[in-house]
């Protein structure tokens, strides 16, 4: 078991490792810490009597929307906690996820990749509600009205991106096939777009997405290089 565990997760370890080494956690990961902060800050202003439609106006999204505002609002909803999930797993996915592929991959690649995945999920809800509920992959038209937020899709996104990246192949695996126990028992919208994200960041991987040569994990930070 300790065999597997080392080849499974070494690579993701001794990357994880040299990236805290030289420059610890406050400066390796800011991106995360301003994430974690910015969902913070959302969640209480949504809950305010004065912000909450100042949130829903700055980052809520929903297919309904024109697809002009929806692709506006949606960097913005990737930090807003959804109303009906407690706060707490939104912040502990972004610190933990978040956390490791920045100091992994560098801040500029896990905003690619976050953003890419909570792109695939707000364009995918769009394409099934239009495909209509008797198709595989389609939406009722209600989901139309469904507000779609938080970091979820780009949580899952970044797991498998970085899973694939440092060799971690049967927790490349676990992430979608959990995804797809999930929409199967429960079949949603949220659960399909995390499919939809996966798909993404899947052919991402698959099109060998990797650091340009010469480049640090850090992305201009001065964390060494990763090594593959």
């Amino acid at each position: 078991m300790r065999a597997w565990a080392r080849a499974e997760w070494g690579p993701l370890y001794t990357a994880l490792r040299t990236a805290l080494l030289a420059r610890g956690p406050l400066l390796g990961a800011p991106l995360t810490l301003g994430a974690v902060g910015l969902t913070a800050l959302l969640q209480f202003v949504q809950n305010q009597p004065w912000g909450f439609a100042l949130v829903e106006a700055a980052g809520a999204v929903r297919a309904a929307d024109p697809l002009w505002l929806a692709l506006l609002r949606t960097p913005l909803s990737l930090f807003v906690p959804a109303l009906d999930l407690p706060v707490w797993g939104a912040l502990a996915q972004v610190l933990c996820v978040f956390g490791i592929a920045e100091l992994c991959l560098g801040r500029r690649r896990t905003l690619l990749i976050a953003y890419t995945a909570t792109l695939a999920g707000t364009l995918y809800a769009r394409a099934g509600i239009a495909l209509g509920p008797h198709v595989p992959f389609g939406l009722p038209a209600s989901d139309a009205l469904v507000v779609d937020t938080g970091p979820s899709a780009a949580v899952v996104g970044l797991a498998v991106y970085v899973a694939v990246r440092h060799h971690a192949h049967v927790t490349a695996l676990a992430v979608p096939a959990a995804m797809v126990i999930e929409v199967l028992l429960k079949d949603n919208l949220a659960g399909k777009e995390h499919l939809a994200a996966l798909l993404a960041v899947g052919t991402l991987c698959l099109a060998g997405l990797q650091p340009p040569l010469g480049s640090r994990a850090g992305d201009g930070s001065g964390l060494p290089p990763i090594q593959s």
